[in-house]
């Protein structure tokens, strides 16, 4: 593989934008060009393999980019996996593993679902089944009662199913809402039009569609979770009951992964697999908030997440514990003092590339600030907010009435720079409890930060520091004194330079 042309190419690409100031050193970057939807997460003899939207120069419309890694962390790409033929483009997609052979299931902009096979060690070779649209789009002047776009496929018992994003003009005044349309077949060739899959949701917006769904079993209950994409707000969750008799899905819960409007420096779409303990594996493409074309960095995929439940059906999102193979410098304080409406710069604590893991005692604070990236005077920053019962108050459950906490990421004061737009400022709930530490976990690099908040929030969103000596951290307590009861800080390898 080492003497691929391809290959060798990509290498090339990656030495040749290595020195831009933006670039990430630890998130997954495309060799060349731009990427969009990350597709098909899976793992398969022994290794994870990432898929996603990429746009060789020689020919830039859509194809399956191809990248493999044995912990999720260190990629080592791989040649593009599949070309548009009959299709003129290869849209999203998901993949299901079998004992030998991995099935893609995708778009195919202009004729339908497509439907490739692949069972070598690295999924190099892929051959189309039929040739041709499994479910093909009808023929002009006819209809369907589904819309063909984006599936996700499954198998329960000998027969696969697949779901496909869409809209039903069923909303507030005939508008559009979101519908997750479900097809069977026993071969993968030929389908059969089952119903609408999802009920009882309640926590999707007017206008959106579905799309990029993955519906995978979460927890030790019978729980399971489906997760997508809205071209209005971004990635969503729902969390449910798989009714296996009638084939529905019976939404309890859901809530957004990006809180805040499409593109701008947001988080994108999903794509995950199960880990195989209950669990499940995301990872989501983040838009650019400079102009698209500039480096092949420009969009990125964020740190892999852990998705669980906790003892009431919540979702837990987490970093995946391999992260940690990228420290490297730890520096480590403790009981520092945060006086009310003082901003405290952590000494010996900066950089462009790092992680931080910070225990804070509110005390009878309620509102905590942390500027990352922050210039010594203060003309750029990326501000952290977390304001305590500052959040939405539930009053959902019958006999319930529970305050969430908030968190804030801005990007507002992040760059000098005309060449950004600033995204509106990311804010989510978080549940925190009564005399309850607040646990950080926030990762830098360079064009994105990502912060976790007691592994039950977490948000991430580009942001580009123009000038080299935004590398600082300084922590406020507004109101009332707090501490930092311990910080721990890590500078992190670079992935793309060769040891």
């Amino acid at each position: 593989m080492e003497n691929n042309p391809l290959i060798k190419r990509f290498e090339e690409s990656r030495e040749l934008l290595a020195s831009d100031k933006h670039r990430p050193y630890y998130h997954y970057i495309n060799p060349e060009g731009r990427l969009n939807d990350p597709n098909g997460l899976s793992f398969w003899q022994g290794r994870w393999h990432l898929f996603y939207q990429a746009y060789p120069p020689e020919d830039p419309r859509q194809h399956w980019g191809h990248a493999v890694s044995e912990d999720l962390i260190h990629w080592r790409d791989l040649p593009y996996a599949i070309y548009p033929n009959p299709e003129d483009k290869v849209f999203s997609g998901s993949t299901w593993v079998e004992k030998d052979r991995v099935i893609a299931m995708y778009h195919g902009v202009g004729v339908g679902t497509m439907v490739a096979t692949s069972n070598d060690p690295l999924l190099l070779n892929w051959e189309k089944l039929t040739g041709n649209a499994v479910i093909p789009f009808p023929e002009k002047g006819t209809s369907l009662p589904y819309n063909i776009f984006d599936p996700n496929i499954w198998k329960k018992g000998d027969s696969y199913y697949t779901l496909l994003a869409g809209t039903r003009p069923v909303g507030p005044g005939g508008k559009k809402v979101r519908a997750n349309f479900l097809l069977k077949s026993k071969d993968l060739t030929q389908w059969e039009y089952l119903h609408p899959f999802i009920e009882n949701d309640m926590y999707s917006m007017v206008g959106d569609d579905g799309a990029c769904p993955y519906f995978w079993p979460i927890g030790n209950e019978g729980k399971y979770i489906l997760l997508h994409f809205s071209h209005m707000s971004g990635g969503k969750y729902l969390i449910g009951d798989y009714d296996q008799v009638n084939d529905k899905f019976l939404v309890s819960d859901g809530d957004f992964f990006n809180h805040g409007p499409v593109s701008h420096g947001g988080l994108h779409a999903p794509s995950a697999f199960p880990d195989g303990k209950g669990g499940v594996i995301a990872i989501f493409n983040m838009n650019s908030g400079i102009p698209i074309g500039n480096g092949n960095f420009t969009e990125m995929m964020t740190l892999p997440r852990l998705l669980s439940l906790d003892e009431n059906d919540k979702l837990i999102m987490k970093p995946i514990e391999s992260v940690s193979k990228l420290r490297e410098s730890k520096k480590e304080i403790k009981k520092v003092k945060l006086p009310a409406n003082k901003e405290v710069v952590l000494d010996g604590i900066e950089g462009k590339a790092m992680e931080m893991k910070m225990t804070i005692d509110l005390k009878k604070s309620n509102n905590i600030e942390i500027k990352v990236l922050r210039s010594p005077n203060e003309e750029e920053y990326t501000r952290i907010v977390f304001v305590k019962n500052g959040g939405y108050n539930d009053r959902s459950e019958p006999g319930k009435n529970t305050q969430y906490s908030s968190i804030t990421l801005d990007n507002s004061m992040g760059s000098l720079s005309s060449n950004v737009h600033p995204r509106t400022p990311e804010t989510a709930n978080v549940l925190i409890k009564e005399n309850e530490t607040i646990e950080l976990n926030i990762f830098i690099d360079r064009s994105i930060v990502e912060v976790y908040v007691n592994n039950r929030q977490c948000l991430s969103l580009r942001t580009y520091p123009d000038r080299e000596d935004s590398q600082t951290v300084s922590v406020t307590s507004r109101g009332n004194d707090a501490s930092i009861k311990k910080l721990e800080a890590w500078q992190m390898k670079n992935l793309y330079v060769k040891d």
